[in-house]
């Protein structure tokens, strides 16, 4: 399996926004990252957010760019704070082999060293707003493939 674990782009301050939505900086970063994967050869078939309007905006942009008969969903256990073993158990029941979480930290952080270590209080991928992760591997045995951050394209 191919698990691409995505943090939302920059979004807004409570202040601001209280729904924090994408800045303009942050939509721009996140269709830059899309249009990236769109040229790699992989291929996503599902793409799981957390329901925040930040992390829907981010999926949306994702889906739009990598193709709309992608499949995407609110899901339980990707909100910041949540407890990572729900979404870990989400992931091991998934019949797609190749599915984006679009999600928050600390949780993304927590699910990233969890599934490489065994160890969720260990960071040890530091996440990037727009940044993507790739993961392949399956229950306990997930690797590092790869990592991009905006920046870097």
């Amino acid at each position: 399996m191919e698990l691409f674990l995505i943090q939302h782009g920059e979004a807004k301050s409570k202040q601001e926004d209280p729904e924090r939505p994408l800045t303009d900086i942050g939509i721009e970063n996140i269709k830059k990252t899309a249009a990236f994967l769109k040229k790699l050869p992989k291929e996503i078939h599902l793409i799981w957010h957390s329901g925040k309007k930040r992390a829907e905006q981010t999926a949306e942009i994702f889906k739009e760019t990598l193709g709309t008969d992608i499949l995407m969903e609110i899901c339980e256990g990707l909100a910041p704070n949540d407890d990572i073993s729900i979404i870990k158990e989400n992931i091991e029941t998934a019949e797609q082999d190749a599915i984006a979480l679009v999600g928050h930290l600390p949780h993304l952080s927590r699910l990233a060293s969890e599934l490489l270590t065994g160890n969720r209080e260990m960071e040890i991928i530091r996440f990037r707003n727009a940044g993507i992760v790739c993961l392949l591997g399956e229950i306990q045995d997930w690797e590092l493939e790869w990592m991009i951050t905006p920046d870097l394209i």
